[in-house]
């Protein structure tokens, strides 16, 4: 009996509903935000990703410690091999952060566009000053694709020390994008 009843539990696990998202249009493509997150002010993002060239759109958990951002950028590359696209932003990753450790790193078709695309925990030390301050860990998902002559950059960052908690809403937010 108690067999069937963890088989039973187990079973139902399986058909959980997934993270809820909700569907946000933008320009030429849609995505799915995770409920309660609020896209950030013009200033707001000015703040948290200074650049010459702002995101398309950053929206942040209501504590702000969780983002997703879509940016849009002019790129060289037309009907790129995505195999080769996938090692230059490994190496890419690997230049930004004092240490990458890699989750996934695949090839992955999300609603009929192919997608260079990461998850990993990245890891930044602070040495700066001589002395060695707190590394800042975060946990996160990007994918990139091209369409026409343009790059889209999907991000989704959390602390490490959530990982679990929004490891699977960056998996549903990444199978969420709908290029038109």
């Amino acid at each position: 009996m108690k067999i069937f009843s963890l088989l039973l539990v187990l079973g139902l696990a399986g058909f959980a509903p997934g993270p809820k998202l909700v569907t946000t249009k933008l320009p030429g493509l849609t995505v799915g935000v995770p409920e309660g997150f609020a896209p950030l002010p013009d200033d707001g993002i000015a703040a948290k990703y200074p650049a010459a060239r702002k995101p398309l759109a950053v929206y942040s958990s209501p504590n702000g410690r969780v983002d997703y951002s879509v940016a849009v950028r002019p790129t060289d590359f037309q009907a790129p091999d995505y195999n080769v696209l996938l090692q230059i932003y490994k190496a890419s990753i690997q230049r930004l952060y004092s240490k990458v450790e890699f989750i996934k790193q695949e090839v992955r078709q999300v609603h009929g566009h192919s997608f260079a695309s990461f998850e990993f925990v990245s890891t930044v030390a602070d040495t700066r000053r001589g002395e060695q301050l707190a590394s800042i860990r975060k946990y996160q998902a990007v994918q990139y694709t091209v369409v026409n002559d343009q790059m889209y950059v999907f991000t989704f960052d959390a602390p490490a020390n959530e990982q679990a908690q929004w490891q699977p809403v960056a998996q549903a937010v990444m199978g969420a994008i709908v290029l038109k």
